[in-house]
């Protein structure tokens, strides 16, 4: 059963060229931010192009329990009117973040330094995932928490009386463990300090800086090192979300293996610690260019024309994961449709998202006809060149929304019909996604043909 409802099953039948223009969702991790930050700030934010898929409308439900006026005014035109850093309030009733572990895990951070208790649950795929590598940092401030075996949801946290500020040196990469820690450290006096050994996308480090919190980002022998000032009055902004890099690789990649396919993608963040998966897929041979290149909502962003390509397998480097974690399913599945093997390392951390996505890719694209290697660290999918998938298969989603996408777009250019048990998980991140793809020309239909 899916935790989003009644299960959607979907079929991908093979599709004649993709063309036209796709306007992908705003982007999740700044949407999250934006309405976690502008409640933390005194004043009204006012935010354009707001992700509305269910994981932000969960985040947006958690700041108005703990106390904030969050706002709809239009498709994407979003208010929040921030109650200030120390500010919140003790929420009434359990925090619901659904399937997303990047809203539960910066709201935890967001709430921990102030004395104040939540209790946090979500679907039955974000209740399977670790909550471990946030709560022992924040326990650092002077936080607790108590949940179930494991360190898993659902979860009460208690909120430091007397907060103190941290040094912490992240054990794995993790954009959402050091988003915690820095939001965390807004209400402690003092210094906090995250050390990261390797680089992850760096929205909150910018994000903050916009809204007035003192940032400093050095390298040093130990890693690159965030420092943030503690308790300073968050300044309200005017946000504008730049179009979500993973939410655009699946029409991207779509076009890169349906025969003839030729789109522009607008206005797609190229923040460099999140554009991974385009320096890969260059590094294959896709045709993309990347036009019109400026800055909105202080982050790059460039229109991608995209064009079908004969693809080669390689090696991706290692130290490239961080930016490119969310997309290393919808890869291996452009992987399957290279000439050659393509060699994934350092994908350890797929293994604890909204599923095993590791377990997941492997067995669907094996379902599919194609050869697959898999180490706990490393994904190897051997490609069988255009057109040369055999499909047929049913792939299980495992209520991940990521694997639902990545199946569905392996069936546009795959020999036979490619199913997937439920694509109700979809609308967490990328609520439009059938219709933007139909309106491409891609063959997605809800029968369990």
């Amino acid at each position: 059963m899916s935790g989003h409802g009644t299960p959607i099953p979907m079929t991908a039948l093979k599709s004649g060229p993709l063309k036209g223009r796709a306007e992908v969702p705003g982007d999740k991790s700044i949407s999250h931010r934006a309405l976690i930050l502008g409640a933390l700030a005194v004043g009204e934010t006012r935010v354009s192009g707001l992700l509305e898929g269910q994981d932000v409308l969960d985040t947006a439900a958690a700041m108005r329990a703990f106390g904030a006026e969050v706002t709809r005014h239009g498709d994407g035109d979003w208010s929040v009117h921030g109650v200030g850093v120390g500010g919140f309030a003790e929420p009434a009733t359990v925090i619901d973040c659904g399937n997303s572990g990047t809203g539960v895990r910066l709201i935890m951070g967001a709430m921990a330094t102030t004395a104040i208790t939540a209790t946090f649950t979500g679907d039955a795929s974000l209740c399977k995932r670790p909550m471990g590598r946030v709560t022992d940092p924040l326990a650092l401030f002077g936080a607790r928490a108590h949940g179930r075996q494991g360190g898993r949801l659902p979860m009460t946290v208690v909120g430091a009386v007397d907060p103190v500020p941290v040094r912490y040196t992240v054990p794995v990469p993790s954009a959402q463990v050091k988003s915690a820690v820095l939001l965390a450290g807004l209400n402690a006096p003092g210094r906090t300090e995250v050390i990261e050994r390797e680089p992850t996308r760096d929205h909150s480090e910018r994000m903050l800086r916009g809204f007035g919190a003192e940032v400093t980002v050095e390298e040093s022998r130990e890693g690159r090192v965030i420092t943030l000032t503690g308790q300073p009055e968050l300044r309200p902004q005017t946000v504008a979300v730049p179009r979500d890099p993973s939410s655009a690789a699946f029409p991207v990649c779509a076009a890169l293996i349906v025969e003839g396919s030729d789109i522009l993608v607008p206005g797609v963040s190229q923040n460099p610690t999140r554009n991974g998966l385009y320096t890969t897929l260059v590094e294959m041979g896709a045709d993309i260019t990347f036009e019109n290149p400026r800055e909105e909502g202080g982050e790059p962003v460039a229109d991608l024309r995209v064009r079908a390509s004969a693809l080669k397998g390689i090696t991706v480097p290692e130290d490239r994961a961080a930016s490119m974690i969310d997309e290393y399913p919808i890869l291996s599945v452009v992987a399957a449709f290279a000439e050659g093997r393509t060699v994934m390392r350092g994908v350890k951390e797929l293994r604890v998202k909204e599923s095993d996505r590791i377990d997941a890719m492997a067995r669907g694209l094996e379902a599919s006809g194609v050869t697959v290697e898999e180490e706990q660290d490393v994904l190897v999918v051997h490609g069988m060149g255009p057109g040369g998938v055999p499909g047929g298969a049913t792939a299980a989603t495992h209520l991940d929304h990521r694997i639902a996408m990545s199946f569905l777009v392996l069936g546009l250019a795959a020999k036979a019909p490619v199913k997937i048990d439920d694509g109700s998980p979809i609308a967490t991140s990328f609520p439009a996604f059938e219709p933007l793809m139909a309106g491409l020309g891609a063959r997605i239909d809800r029968s369990n043909r």
